[in-house]
């Protein structure tokens, strides 16, 4: 089989980690971003034969907002295939592939940190590829699309609602490690523990994983960036309208407000924390003031 043309939309730094990996692995590329200079290549987007979709899909104080990822599909040439990377909505994909009915459209999230966005993606540690119907033609598509990514020690091939709520389960659980941790560090200054030897602990642990347990990171506390806040906050309201038992939806809002807490005590990624929640997210009252004295 020749090497296809690969096109991507969107040039931040998952789609520019995506296309600058395929480009150096001997792929012909077309790369489309409002920003120079991509953006004359709008119209080259359809002749891609499989076209990456690395645009943004925010949560806001509004709903899921999946008006970008529709956009580009819209670019995709008849008949060629659409990956889309940015996090949708279980049964989101699936939705898009009836009202996308002239190309086939597969679900594959990213797993890309932003300090080491190259590095995953020509590295990547799994590669999962979401079908939102078992046709043949979206079989053959997913075939075609392991067969062109970086090589991982894992791949699988599953429904697109499989997918889509694995990369929440990522997401979700990398959040709410940070709160136990943020929460621990406040029993220790309390309790006149040493957190240094504690994190020394949690860091030899082998049950315990290393990526999350510094409650002080990137210049504040809590879980924040550019996925965690937006993709919980998602969560939280799909998980109230479709399974809305009160014990669960009560432990999401209650990790929300101690994040959203954490967040604003130290000022971290409070322009990140308003395009969520809007401006009611930055909490007052007493129990504010004492944390921010703290």
């Amino acid at each position: 089989m020749s090497k296809p043309i690969i096109g991507f939309v969107g040039q931040g730094f998952v789609g520019k980690s995506y296309a600058d990996d395929f480009t150096r692995r001997g792929y012909e590329t077309i790369r489309y971003a409002l920003e120079h200079p991509y953006r004359e290549n709008k119209a080259k987007i359809r002749d891609a034969d499989i076209v990456f979709i690395c645009v943004p899909a925010p949560t806001t104080p509004y709903g899921f907002d999946s008006s970008i990822v529709e956009a580009s599909l819209g670019l995709v040439g008849t008949g060629k295939i659409a990956v889309i990377k940015s996090t949708l909505l279980p049964g989101l994909t699936e939705k898009l592939q009836k009202k996308f009915s002239k190309i086939t459209i597969l679900f594959s999230p990213e797993f890309l940190n932003a300090s080491t966005a190259a590095k995953d993606a020509a590295s990547p540690f799994s590669n999962i590829v979401g079908l939102p119907k078992k046709s043949a033609k979206h079989l053959r598509a997913a075939w075609i699309l392991h067969k062109i990514l970086p090589k991982a020690k894992f791949s699988q091939t599953v429904t697109s609602a499989d997918a889509e709520l694995y990369k929440y389960a990522h997401n979700i659980s990398g959040y709410m490690q940070v709160l136990t941790y943020n929460m621990v560090y406040d029993l220790a200054q309390e309790s006149r523990a040493a957190w240094s030897s504690i994190e020394k602990a949690l860091e030899a642990d082998p049950m315990v994983s290393n990526w999350y347990i510094r409650p002080v990171h990137k210049s504040g506390r809590g879980a924040g960036g550019m996925c965690f806040i937006k993709d919980f906050a998602a969560f939280a309201r799909h998980y109230e309208e479709v399974v809305g038992k009160p014990e669960g939806v009560a432990l999401l809002r209650a990790a929300e407000a101690k994040n959203i807490s954490l967040l604003h005590a130290t000022k971290k990624d409070l322009d990140l924390l308003r395009g969520v929640y809007g401006k009611k997210a930055l909490p007052k009252g007493k129990g504010a003031k004492r944390r921010k004295k703290r």
